[in-house]
């Protein structure tokens, strides 16, 4: 299989997993998922990111109680959040689209390795970004923007087809 084939297989193939087998990541998948993630485009290639990797059970067993779309963290073995640093910033107001390109190369790149993982959507919700600040002691201008679990999948999805030719324009509506 070419190169363009198993890229394509990783992006069609990709599903949201929120059922995870108790086996551990090894750090160099981990690795291998940031640097995934930091090769995302960035406006002005400002690269306003950090990654917070989260293995504890504590922390990750906190999280569901302020955030109740995140009840799979009682199962994944580890979670990164992605967050935008408001004094990396050169380009105002772009950090959301850096951040969602790196959360979707981590999603990706997941995938073609094996693991499951889920896009937990934090900002902009108040209560979600408040509760990982106080969790994690984020500062101030640091802003918690999606939670990803992950961990070897316990649940199999088959590929969606989501090729919409009606949504498709060409040069005006």
């Amino acid at each position: 299989m070419d190169v363009w084939c198993k890229v394509m297989e990783a992006i069609i193939s990709r599903r949201s997993i929120r059922k995870y087998t108790d086996q551990p990541i090894p750090d160099d998948k981990v690795e291998m998922l940031l640097k995934a993630a930091m090769s995302a485009p960035s406006a002005g290639n400002q690269q306003p990111w950090h990654f917070i990797v989260i293995n504890e059970r504590k922390i990750l067993d906190e999280i569901p109680k302020f955030h109740s779309y995140a009840q799979m963290l009682h199962e994944a073995p580890l979670a990164i959040l992605v967050c935008g640093d408001l004094k990396l910033e050169k380009h105002k107001g772009f950090w959301t689209q850096d951040c969602s390109a790196a959360t979707e190369n981590i999603l990706i790149a997941a995938n073609a390795n094996g693991l499951g993982a889920v896009w937990l959507g934090i900002y902009p919700r108040e209560e979600r970004i408040r509760g990982l600040k106080n969790l994690l002691g984020l500062p101030e201008h640091i802003i918690p923007f999606s939670l990803i679990p992950i961990g070897y999948p316990a649940e199999h999805k088959p590929p969606a087809e989501r090729y919409d030719e009606s949504r498709i324009h060409y040069n005006h509506w």
